[in-house]
């Protein structure tokens, strides 16, 4: 999804830039927006209306794909390699809508022998906890081509 197929009246924050991800799978699912100061590893993405379940709101496998794919670039930021999701932990404190500005703000919190674990809160409009996701990943041999 392009950034010019957002709604008018929704506004990238301030530092911010779009993302320019590799997978189809991200690409298909965003946009998804980065910022650009050297060291922040906050990403963001507007909740559209494909994002949103049933009852109008963000569906959990939409946050829970965000949050693995913000936790990765962490991880690539700490190793320089490509990794895969051991584990994601998913836990949902409020209800985050249809328009609402959600972003990531991950963690490192330790790499050793391969095995990468990883913390993010997720924030509405940069403030209220929507969600916490807690990850372990593997550092691949390869890296990214």
């Amino acid at each position: 999804m392009r950034e010019s197929d957002l709604p008018d009246h929704l506004r990238v924050p301030d530092g911010f830039v779009l993302s320019s991800s590799r997978g189809r799978f991200t690409n298909h699912n965003g946009p998804v927006y980065m910022t650009s100061a050297k060291g922040d590893l906050r990403s963001g993405m507007f909740v559209l209306d494909r994002h949103c379940n049933g009852m109008g709101f963000l569906h959990g496998g939409m946050a829970s794909a965000f949050a693995d794919r913000s936790l990765a670039v962490a991880v690539w930021n700490a190793t320089q390699k490509m990794s895969v999701t051991l584990k994601l932990t998913m836990h949902f404190y409020e209800t985050v809508r249809l328009h609402d500005w959600l972003e990531a703000h991950p963690v490192v919190l330790s790499a050793e022998n391969g095995i990468v674990q990883v913390s993010a809160d997720l924030l509405i409009d940069g403030g209220k906890l929507a969600a916490r996701a807690d990850a372990t990943f593997r550092s691949l041999r390869r890296t990214a081509k």
